[in-house]
C-alpha cells in the first residue's frame, strides 16, 4: 500500500487530520502526519491565517519538507487539507520520484515551467469554494496538465470548503464520505516502489 505524508489545514493538527490519517491506516497505508504548527490548534479561520502569517510561506513549507525527506526514498503520495494541500502539491512537484498527490480542499500555485510527468493527482473540492477566485479550478487543471499531471477533480456542489472536519461549521457528512472513499480508491491505485 502506499506511503502517506499528510498534511494538516491552517487550523493545525486537529483531531480531524488524525481520523483521517486513521482511515487510511485503516485501508492498510503508511500515514505520517506532521504538525508544522508546533502544537498549537486554532478555531477561526482568523486565527490560523494568522498563524500562517507569523509563520510565513517559506517556513511552513521548509518544516513541510523536513518532514517529507527521511519518508521520501521509494516514493512518496503527498496528501493535504487546505493549507496542507497547497504545500503538499509543492512538495509533488519538487519530488522525482513522489507517487501521488491527494489535495483535499485546496492547491497551490504553481509556476509554468513545473513539470509533473504523469503523476496520479486527485483533487476534492467545494464547489464553490469561498477561499478561491471563481475562475481558480480551470486555471489550475490547465497549468497541471501542461506539467503532464494525471488529474482528477471531485466538485462537491454546496459543501464548505473544509467539508471533511466534523469539527467545523463546514462539514459535510455526506460529501465527506464520498471524498475519502473515492480519495481511498484512488490510494488503492498506487503501488509503492520499494
Amino acid at each position: 500500500m502506499a506511503r502517506v505524508l499528510l498534511l494538516h489545514s491552517m487550523y493545525g493538527l486537529r483531531p480531524a487530520v488524525h481520523q483521517a490519517a486513521d482511515r487510511l491506516r485503516a485501508a492498510g497505508h503508511e500515514v505520517h502526519v506532521p504538525d508544522l504548527y508546533d502544537g498549537r490548534v486554532v478555531g477561526t479561520p482568523e486565527e490560523g491565517i494568522a498563524i500562517k502569517e507569523e509563520l510565513g510561506r517559506d517556513e511552513l513549507l521548509k518544516r513541510a519538507v523536513a518532514a517529507a525527506a527521511p519518508l521520501s526514498a521509494g516514493g512518496l503520495v503527498y496528501a493535504g487539507l487546505s493549507l496542507g494541500a497547497a504545500l503538499a502539491q509543492n512538495l509533488a512537484l519538487a519530488d522525482e520520484q513522489a507517487r501521488g498527490l491527494l489535495l483535499m480542499h485546496g492547491t497551490s500555485d504553481m509556476a509554468d515551467d513545473a513539470s509533473a510527468d504523469g503523476l496520479p493527482v486527485q483533487l476534492h473540492v467545494a464547489d464553490p469554494d469561498t477561499y478561491e477566485p471563481a475562475d481558480w479550478l480551470n486555471a489550475w487543471y490547465l497549468r497541471m496538465r501542461r506539467a503532464g499531471a494525471d488529474v482528477e477533480v471531485f466538485p462537491y456542489p454546496g459543501a464548505g470548503h473544509l467539508f471533511t472536519d466534523p469539527g467545523l461549521p463546514d462539514h459535510d457528512a455526506e460529501a465527506a464520505e464520498r471524498a475519502w472513499s473515492v480519495a481511498l480508491g484512488f490510494l488503492a491505485e498506487l503501488d509503492p516502489r520499494d
